[in-house]
């Protein structure tokens, strides 16, 4: 059996890499890459904990969060389809303004 630290220690190291991508990139879809990293290395965090508590409430807090992340992942992918469309660019230091 894998012991607890190694399910943190690969979480810490998710969550590093999306820390990372998200400060170091200008492009937005990037940065929604790192965001859901972030959010896989949450939920390895609560798979791990349940685990070792024997308890299925991670589990379902993991679902829930699958499932709003899939919609935010949908949403954050139309928002920057409409931003190219009127910008012709992806990078967020070119863009001043927001306009319908």
């Amino acid at each position: 059996m894998v012991p607890l630290s190694s399910y943190i220690m690969l979480s810490l190291i998710l969550f590093s890499i999306g820390v990372f991508g998200i400060l170091t990139t200008r492009n937005m879809i990037r940065i929604l890459m790192g965001v859901e990293i972030l959010l896989n290395s949450a939920n390895l965090n609560f798979i791990a904990f349940s685990r070792y508590m024997g308890d299925i409430t991670g589990n379902v807090f993991v679902l829930f969060t699958i499932i709003i992340a899939a919609a935010e992942a949908a949403v954050g992918l139309a928002i920057v389809m409409m931003i190219y469309r009127n910008y012709l660019t992806l990078n967020v230091g070119k863009i001043k303004e927001m306009r319908w």
